[in-house]
Order: C-alpha cells, then sequence, then structure tokens
C-alpha cells in the first residue's frame, strides 16, 4: 500500500494520510487525532474522517481531472473514492464572496514554523486540516455591503480591516496573533462550486492541530461566549484531520515511523 501511496506522490499532489490509515499500516505518529467535535449551541460541524485525502492542484482543469482519475486507478484495490470536489482559483485568493481570503498568511521562515514539525523524527511533515464550507449566497447577496462588511470584518474593495467592526466579525474572530501565545496556520484554500451550491474548500497546514483547534473553539464561541458572524451566512459540511509525510526525492518519509 505504501508502494502505491509512493506511486501518486508529486509536485502537483499533496498527500494527507488520516488517523484510520495510520493505524492499518502501523504508523506511530503521535500528534495525530481525529477532528473533534466542534459542535457548539446549535452548531453543527459533521465529523467526517477518511483513510486518505489527495489533493491534485494545476492551473489547467483538464490536466488537473486527467491525473486524478490516473491517481484514482492507480489507488484502486487499496482505496475507494468516496468523495470528490473541483475548486479553483477566484481572482488572484478570494472567496466567492468576494472577500481576500488569507490576507494575514505568514511567509517566509514565518511560514515555514507555522506549517512544518521543525525537529525530531516528523521534522519537514505537517498536520493538514479540511473544512469544506457551504456559503448561503442568497442570504449574503441580500445584505447591504456594510453590513457584508461587518460579517467578515474588512473592506471589500480595500481589504482593509475594519476598526469598527462589531466583536463577531470573522477577522476578529480569528486574527492569529491576538491569541495568547499567538495561533498561526499557513491557509491554502479553495473556492468550490457543484451546480448551484459554492462555498471555500478551507485547508489549513500547522506544525500541529492546536492553532487550528484554538481558531475554531473561538468561532463556535465555546471559548467566550461570541460566535463569529461567518456561521449566519455559510457552515461546515466536513471536518477532517491528516498528516502529510515528509518527502524525500518523490518518497513519502515514513523510516523510524513503524510501530514495533
Amino acid at each position: 500500500m505504501v508502494e502505491q501511496l509512493n506511486a501518486v506522490v508529486g509536485d502537483d499532489v499533496v498527500l494527507g494520510l488520516g488517523l484510520s490509515l495510520l493505524k492499518h499500516l502501523g504508523l506511530m505518529v503521535p500528534a495525530m487525532k481525529s477532528a473533534p467535535d466542534f459542535s457548539w449551541q446549535g452548531l453543527d460541524i459533521p465529523q467526517t474522517p477518511s483513510a486518505l485525502c489527495v489533493w491534485v492542484r494545476g492551473a489547467d482543469a483538464g490536466v488537473v481531472a486527467l491525473r486524478t482519475r490516473k491517481i484514482v486507478q492507480q489507488l484502486a484495490g487499496a482505496f475507494e473514492l468516496i468523495d470528490e470536489l473541483d475548486g479553483f482559483l477566484h481572482r488572484n485568493g478570494r472567496d466567492v464572496t468576494g472577500y481576500e481570503d488569507g490576507t494575514e498568511n505568514p511567509v517566509g521562515e514565518a511560514a515555514d514554523k507555522a506549517a512544518f514539525v521543525s525537529v525530531g523524527p516528523f521534522a519537514k511533515s505537517s498536520f493538514m486540516a479540511i473544512q469544506c464550507w457551504q456559503h448561503d449566497m442568497e442570504a449574503f447577496e441580500a445584505l447591504p455591503l456594510s453590513a457584508r462588511n461587518h460579517v467578515i470584518g474588512r473592506d471589500l474593495d480595500t481589504n482593509e480591516e475594519l476598526d469598527d467592526a462589531p466583536a463577531r466579525a470573522h477577522v476578529k474572530r480569528t486574527e492569529q496573533d491576538s491569541f495568547s501565545p499567538p495561533q498561526f496556520v499557513l491557509r491554502r484554500s479553495m473556492a468550490w462550486q457543484a451546480a448551484t451550491k459554492m462555498g471555500l474548500m478551507f485547508v489549513a497546514f500547522g506544525a500541529s492541530f492546536d492553532a487550528f483547534e484554538a481558531q475554531m473553539y473561538r468561532m463556535t464561541g465555546s471559548a467566550d461566549g461570541i460566535r463569529d458572524a461567518l456561521f449566519d451566512i455559510s457552515r461546515p459540511l466536513t471536518s477532517a484531520y491528516y498528516w502529510c509525510p515528509a518527502l524525500d526525492n518523490n518518497r513519502l518519509v515514513l523510516d523510524g515511523m513503524l510501530s514495533d
């Protein structure tokens, strides 16, 4: 099975191994776990674990489709495809609501520190949290522009953070350096559409899941009683955790992680 996984590794693929697959392979990754139940006081945030997540990236939709087809064939017999979603780049990284996504992403060395394990046998691996959010576009578009800005906490046109945004504004709920200690993740989210439904496939990479969980508990209001306004116009359909092994010459680095 590991050889099948190595066969699909490439510069255009992000491979995330779920907890069930790690257990099946006998791989011991102490910080790996299932996504917790973030549901809180009427908010339903489904837990949707799976054995494997394969993210195929590319600028040409046809190339991505054919690459995906080949990967499904390569993994046949060991894995069954249970879900597939096509994402796309929208206006250089904006969400389909029109707002820029990932404005406060760390860059350079700060990005590496946030996204990757830095030392030990798991160095250069990463923990990936994924949530598929579906927007209620009709409800959002029915709001006046000022109200939409206050849901997000930024000005639509300038992307400037609003000083008068309410405490519920999404930016205020998730401002990464407002935590103690700061809780940074590296976001690589994509817009998606399926028929009349659309939203954001949220993807966050971290040296652990701690920063992502701190942000989610604050968003739901379970941390301080203030619920993120984003839940007024969007809801997560999925929530899953994966571990992305380091690579060496396009092979997964798994040495020393096998259980006895």
